[in-house]
């Protein structure tokens, strides 16, 4: 695990309740492409269901991470495309799951039209930064 320095709330900045405005570290860089609600064999899981592809989701990123010799420890920036914003509550509940609230990443959250198929409600993205 790097050692990461999180910055709640700037001077001037307001703080923010479900992630930090800013995280910084030293080591090596790892970028996880948006991961979809699929299992391990391309099935789409959850359709309809946000918490569950939200906890989908997470488990992908939990195991790219992995291979990258990563963990939600090490992450420095999440972000979120979501098809409604009412699906946030579901995914936070999801990375709770992985990350307590004193280690939380920067964040962004964006509202999409649509995702590459129709059943998908979210995708998230992952940064990290790994201790050499």
């Amino acid at each position: 695990m790097s050692e990461l320095t999180r910055i709640p709330a700037p001077d001037g900045v307001a703080a923010a309740a479900q992630y930090s405005h800013v995280v910084m570290g030293t080591g090596r860089f790892v970028a996880i492409a948006g991961q979809l609600p699929l299992d391990e064999r391309g099935r789409p899981v959850g359709e309809g269901d946000p918490a569950a592809q939200a906890r989908q989701v997470f488990e992908n990123l939990r195991r790219c991470l992995a291979a990258a010799g990563a963990t939600f420890d090490d992450v420095v920036k999440l972000t979120y495309f979501v098809t409604d914003m009412a699906h946030m509550p579901a995914i936070r509940a999801a990375r709770a799951e992985h990350m307590p609230d004193d280690r939380l990443p920067a964040a962004s959250a964006v509202r999409v039209a649509g995702l590459i198929r129709p059943e998908f409600l979210l995708e998230v993205e992952a940064f990290a930064v790994v201790a050499e």
